[in-house]
């Protein structure tokens, strides 16, 4: 379990970027396959297309294993769950090439996949114009923040407003809530707001479990999935706010960007994309088209 960081106090802090979708609504998008009854398979012509060297070691995706329920470790600690790490799989099948999944801290994983150390890194990243000046999206869900706090909101705190303001808020180091979102509400707060930040979202749910934290913002389907795990310890308050898409992350020009788009098409074309959703109920995030780097 993650120690608190040092507590911020935040008036104009630039921190550094993570992601954010609802799956509280069922909705499902429409296919032309039954998700139930969807068949996830290679695709010769796009399996052709891969480049050889990767054919032989396979596409080593890196991404913070401890995101449920978008990535997480099972109950034996080593094998990587998730409907991040589902779509990780089905998109390796489309292609025909072996994935592989390796644990990496958040803020860690861009400079990876700059340095070549990684070939994707898959981990609710929010496709921001920002991010895009180090490597390019392929998005593949749409998600927003919601604010989580101890079951009843003893504090009465809601996601839109100053409720925050003078309150002790804890986000994971490198998200877009830390980044973004946090610095923009300090600028209306006349009381500042207290940061605490975690290297992950395990540390985040601590600290407002523990009281050491009156609330935190998060991905929204992670933070619905917190909530219900909870065991009665943790609720959303309101609604969640700031819908933008998650993107596969890849190396600038790399020859993988449009075959990942083309792949995630395929898998929406026999509802394998559905079916990885429903199995989390995730519909309510699912895209109607796939975007390379929509932010710009």
């Amino acid at each position: 379990m993650s120690a608190l960081r040092p507590l911020v106090l935040l008036g104009s802090a630039a921190l550094l970027l993570a992601g954010c979708a609802d799956p509280s609504d069922p909705a499902a998008a429409s296919s032309s396959a039954s998700p139930a009854t969807a068949r996830i398979a290679k695709n010769a012509a796009l399996a052709a297309k891969v480049p050889a060297a990767l054919k032989a070691s396979g596409i080593t995706i890196a991404s913070d294993v401890s995101y449920p329920p978008m990535d997480f470790f099972a109950a034996d600690n080593k094998t990587v769950v998730g409907a991040e790490a589902d779509l990780d799989k089905a998109i390796g099948t489309v292609l025909g090439v072996k994935v592989t999944i390796v644990n990496v801290p958040f803020d860690s994983i861009l400079p990876g996949l700059q340095s070549g150390k990684y070939q994707l890194g898959v981990s609710s990243f929010t496709d921001t114009a920002e991010r895009e000046k180090v490597v390019d999206f392929v998005t593949y869900f749409d998600a927003g923040t919601s604010l989580l706090v101890p079951s009843g909101n003893p504090k009465a705190l809601k996601p839109e407003g100053d409720s925050l303001c003078g309150r002790t808020v804890a986000v994971a180091k490198g998200s877009t809530q830390a980044l973004v979102d946090l610095p923009a509400r300090a600028k209306t707060c006349k009381t500042p707001i207290k940061v605490g930040i975690f290297p992950d979202g395990t540390g985040v749910n601590l600290a407002v479990t523990s009281g050491r934290a009156d609330a935190a913002l998060a991905d929204s389907p992670v933070a619905a999935y917190a909530a219900k795990q909870s065991g009665g310890k943790l609720e959303v308050a309101g609604d969640s706010y700031g819908d933008a898409p998650f993107g596969i992350a890849v190396p600038k020009n790399s020859e993988l960007t449009g075959l990942l788009k083309s792949a995630l098409e395929d898998l929406k074309a026999s509802g394998g994309y559905q079916q990885v959703l429903a199995k989390w109920g995730l519909q309510s995030g699912a895209l109607d088209e796939f975007e390379i780097n929509a932010a710009s």
